[in-house]
């Protein structure tokens, strides 16, 4: 049931993002072994300039960001994760 509400929530985070005339990036995000990494995570992709939400899932590893294209750019993210000791790489953009 978890996993499904939390499918359900990236869902509509992306929905969200893409009704609003933003874009959504999915993200792979390596190195999250416990289930405070999200949250250190989420908090770096949500000090980009241009990030409007994120949502990071710790059993799926992914983080799905709601972004401004006009303020910040995909490789902004994975910089953003990266320099917060979580690699991550660009799964889909929207």
């Amino acid at each position: 049931m978890k996993s499904l509400f939390t499918l359900l929530a990236t869902l509509t985070l992306a929905v969200g993002a893409h009704a609003a005339g933003g874009h959504s990036a999915t993200l792979a995000v390596s190195n999250m072994d416990c289930a405070t990494c999200p949250i250190t995570v989420r908090k770096a992709l949500e000090k980009v300039p241009g990030v409007d939400a994120a949502k990071v899932d710790f059993k799926t590893k992914l983080a799905v960001v709601s972004f401004d294209p006009a303020k910040t750019k995909p490789e902004a993210l994975v910089k953003a994760t990266t320099d917060a000791g979580y690699p991550s790489t660009v799964k889909q953009v929207q």
